[in-house]
This record gives structure tokens, C-alpha cells and sequence, in this order.
């Protein structure tokens, strides 16, 4: 039930129906995997010399693209079901969907959030043959979620949400009274799941027809279009191309360093460190930086010299008192082999804050990008759908593919523990508040001990090498008594992760 399809303009057409085909006529050629089908490459020095993918690569590219949306669910015509008493929570915002008005703004709300996914037939990663991430780049790609979600608070106007979000076709959900086979009378639950240009009315899971969603012009919907040129911009910041500053080239140069290379698995933590990396290298962003927490425990000290700009200022001058706006990542183990449910309740606290942009994590070995939850269902933006490559250094490029019109649930409890945490502050006041907010949510968890600990001081900055070397300068920190920490509640160092 949770496996949403794509809208009809948005992921069905011509070009998958051929690679499907295809891939039922060349699929012996493949070799499966459990990760789908992950092609064993011998490299060719006299392929590489010329840096161009031979076409039995090409054609395992597209084996990969077709096998890879079947397996995620992106060929099935289902929908995500909601219900319409519960509150559904969505990066600090609550919608109660009972009534047509709230489910627009929850749709506007969701479609809003830029979609970064497995990409192919885009310019040749340095040093490989790959020309696509398909089967191997979805955390990479649930991290470009997480600092695109931190940058359109940084960037865009408050409660921005796209203007041509209409071009998408309607949202594919159902919205639902819980046990409750015969609806009282009263307005028909809205059903978004007719494709645009359908003549066939959708019908609700309770038998009435869906009317059709009026669209309201809102009284923001003016500054919203002002806004967009900056939001074509930071898409380009994301592109497909070596010279985009977030984009996978270059995430997958900086994850060199570590060690990594293209075609390998990243975890969640060393995504937060090429993060970290990739803001700081950058010189489209002056004003923002990114913080990653060391052993679970954010250390205030190292918030405050990346962010307060005096310090290394002599005039006295109250201009010279900027503050650098601020990400702050999160490494966290939610428990020991699977999560621990006693973190549960802490971890939809944290999503209600409107400090936090989200946690990249998923279930073990799939990577997803984490939004929000209702009751005991998380929900997420997947990255495993392949969509071929967008030229974002033409003008006019559409950002349609940047933006998911399918929502998808799954139950808290086939959460993988590893995963990491996004907060955004823009100011100092507004890092003071998030350290008492958060504060507060953490200590909402069950367990003895909190998720991760905010600290006065300064901590070790290892960096991202510090992932790929055992040796490290100086002791490490110990917040917590050491052997106090149950098998359940096993915190391991980030270097442990599991990676997704």
C-alpha cells in the first residue's frame, strides 16, 4: 500500500516502456545482485584512456535504470493512504487532513521539497566509466535532500512553495477515516490521484467521487514567483555536471578522501562530512556553513567560531557583529542491530521542530531522505527512481523532476538506527533557541541516556580523512562514563556506521 506511483506525465512514457522491453530481452547479460543488478566491471585501460564508456556499459546502464524502477515500486499503480485524524507532520508543520483547504496546503507542502534521485547518461564521473548512480548514489543523493531543504530556508522566502506546482498532476494519495467503512454524511474526502487531462473521475477508498481541487491563488503566491530565479539557481547548485558545486561529481571527488569512489557505498555519517566539505569548498555560499557533530555531542564552542565572524574582527563597530547562518548534521545510531523503539517517540519530536530539515537514513541498505511522520509511519522522499539526466546549464531547463508528486510511507520500526540528523539556525538567537528545542525533544526519549548531547567547549575536529585513518591526534572525548552503555543502546563511534 505504501508503494506510490508516479503521475502518468511525470515517470510513464514511451522511453521506459523500450527499457523495460529491452531489459526482458537482455537480462541474462546481467548479473543480479542483492542490491538489484550491479554490473561487475573489469576495466579496459584502452576504454579509460579515451574516456568513454563502451556500449556494453551503456547498455547496462539502462538494464540497471529498468530492473531498478521495478524493483522500488516506480512501475506499480498504487497510493500512499493517509488518514483524516490524524495530524501528518512535515518538517515542523502539522496538517490535519479533514478537509479539502488543508490537503491543498499539505500538498503544496510536499511538493515543495526538492527531489534529488539516481540520474543517468550524465557526463562521466573522473576516473570510471560511470555515467549513472543508479544502484549505488542514493545516499549521496538523500544528503543533496538534506542541504537543498537547508538552502531553501537559507535562500527562499518563509513557507516558500513552488508556484508551478500545478504543472504536476494532482498528488497521488488517498485520505481515509481509519476503521471506518461508511462515511458519515458531509463534503467527499478529496482523492488527488487522476493524472492531468484525465476524464475518469478518481474515486476515494469510501466509494464517493473525488471532487476535483479548485486551485486558489494564495496571497504568497506573488513573492513566491519572485522567488524563482533563486530556486532554478540552487537547482544548478545540484546538477549533474563536474562544475556544480553539490552535485554527484563533485560529492564523489570530495569522497575520495575518505577513501570512496564512484560505484562504492556511502553511509550516513561520511555523507555529512562531504557535505560539510563541499559547503565549505564552495564559493556560491558566503554567509552559511556546516557543522558535523563529533561522538553524538555538539560542541557550542565550534558552532560559535564557524558562525560568529567577529571573532577574528578588532573594530568594535556593531556591523562587524555577523553571524554565518549555520547547518548542523548529526551522525546518531538509533540502537544496536535494528532501532530501538524507545528513540521513537524522540525522533517524531525532532521532525516536529521547525529547526530541523530532515534525516537521511532509510531502511537497511536503501537509503531514503526522511520529512516527517503520521502516526507510527515515517514519511520519506525516495531517491531510487532513475530519471535521465537534466541539462540545468540551459536557461530554460524544467525543474519538474526536481520536485516529487508521490508521497511514500513505512513504519518506524524498519528504520535503519544508523542515520543522520539536519538542523538549520540562520542567526545566533535562532541556534540559541535550537539548542533549548531540541534539548527538550531529546529529552523525550526513554532511554537513560539522550540521542546526542549539545556541549559547552571545544571538540576534536577529525574531519572527513579521519573516516578512512584509525589513528587519531589526542584522546577522544567521553561524555558518558565508559561501560555504562547497554548492547540496546550501543553508540558507537561514526567510523562504525553501518553503512546504507
Amino acid at each position: 500500500m505504501n508503494s506510490v506511483s508516479p503521475s502518468a506525465v511525470q515517470y510513464a512514457g514511451g522511453a521506459m516502456q523500450d527499457e523495460l522491453v529491452e531489459s526482458r530481452r537482455q537480462r541474462p547479460l546481467e548479473r543480479q545482485g542483492s542490491f538489484g543488478p550491479r554490473p561487475a566491471r573489469t576495466p579496459d585501460p584502452s576504454r579509460e584512456a579515451t574516456g568513454e564508456p563502451d556500449e556494453m556499459d551503456k547498455l547496462k546502464a539502462k538494464l540497471m535504470t529498468a530492473w531498478n524502477n521495478v524493483k522500488y515500486g516506480w512501475t506499480v499503480k498504487s497510493k500512499t493512504s493517509f488518514n483524516k485524524i490524524s495530524p501528518v507532520t512535515v518538517l515542523g508543520h502539522s496538517y490535519l487532513l479533514n478537509n479539502e483547504d488543508e490537503v491543498e496546503r499539505f500538498r503544496l507542502a510536499f511538493v515543495s521539497r526538492i527531489w534529488l534521485t539516481y540520474r543517468r547518461e550524465f557526463p562521466q564521473l573522473e576516473g570510471s566509466t560511470w555515467t549513472t548512480d543508479c544502484g549505488w548514489g542514493c545516499m549521496l543523493r538523500s544528503g543533496q535532500m538534506l542541504l537543498a531543504q537547508g538552502l531553501l530556508i537559507h535562500l527562499m522566502p518563509r513557507d516558500w512553495a513552488w508556484p508551478d506546482v500545478q504543472e504536476l498532476t494532482e498528488v497521488d494519495f488517498e485520505v481515509f477515516r481509519p476503521r471506518s467503512p461508511a462515511r458519515a454524511g458531509g463534503v467527499p474526502i478529496p482523492s488527488f490521484g487522476s493524472p492531468r487531462g484525465s476524464n475518469t473521475p478518481e474515486k476515494s477508498l469510501t466509494g464517493y467521487q473525488a471532487p476535483k481541487c479548485t486551485q486558489r491563488k494564495r496571497p504568497e503566491s506573488v513573492r513566491d514567483r519572485q522567488a524563482e530565479p533563486i530556486h532554478h539557481k540552487l537547482l544548478t547548485w545540484f546538477g549533474d555536471l563536474p562544475p556544480a558545486p553539490f552535485g554527484l561529481h563533485q560529492l564523489v571527488e570530495i569522497g575520495k578522501s575518505s577513501g570512496k569512489k564512484a560505484g562504492d557505498w556511502y553511509g550516513p555519517s561520511i555523507v555529512a562530512h562531504i557535505l560539510r566539505k563541499a559547503v565549505a569548498k564552495t564559493s556560491v555560499l558566503h554567509n552559511l556553513a556546516v557543522y558535523v557533530a563529533q561522538d553524538c555531542t555538539v560542541y557550542k564552542e565550534d558552532v560559535v567560531h564557524l558562525c560568529d565572524l567577529s571573532l577574528g574582527q578588532t573594530p568594535s563597530d556593531p556591523c562587524s557583529q555577523a553571524w554565518k547562518s549555520i547547518i548542523i548534521l548529526v551522525p546518531v545510531r538509533l540502537g544496536g542491530e535494528a532501532l530501538n523503539p524507545s528513540y521513537i517517540e524522540c525522533v517524531k519530536n525532532i521532525l516536529k521542530l521547525d529547526c530541523c530539515i530532515g534525516i537521511i537514513g532509510g531502511k537497511p541498505k536503501h537509503s531514503l531522505y526522511f520529512v516527517g511522520f503520521q502516526d507510527e509511519q515515517l514519511l520519506y522522499l525516495d531517491p531510487h527512481y532513475c530519471q535521465p539526466v537534466v541539462d540545468v546549464s540551459q536557461v530554460d531547463f524544467s525543474p519538474e523532476s526536481f520536485h516529487c508528486s508521490s508521497p511514500k510511507k513505512m513504519p518506524f520500526t524498519r528504520m535503519d538506527p544508523s542515520c543522520t540528523i539536519g538542523f538549520y539556525a540562520k542567526n545566533k538567537k535562532d541556534f540559541e533557541s535550537l539548542c533549548s528545542a531540541v534539548s527538550v525533544a531529546l529529552s523525550s526519549s526513554k532511554e537513560k541516556y539522550p540521542i546526542f548531547t549539545f556541549v559547552e567547549g571545544q571538540g576534536q575536529d577529525y574531519g572527513l580523512d579521519g573516516h578512512s585513518s584509525s589513528s587519531h591526534i589526542g584522546p577522544a572525548a567521553h561524555i558518558l562514563p565508559p561501560g555504562t552503555l547497554s548492547t540496546g543502546n550501543n553508540r558507537r563511534s561514526s567510523d562504525e556506521f553501518v553503512f546504507l
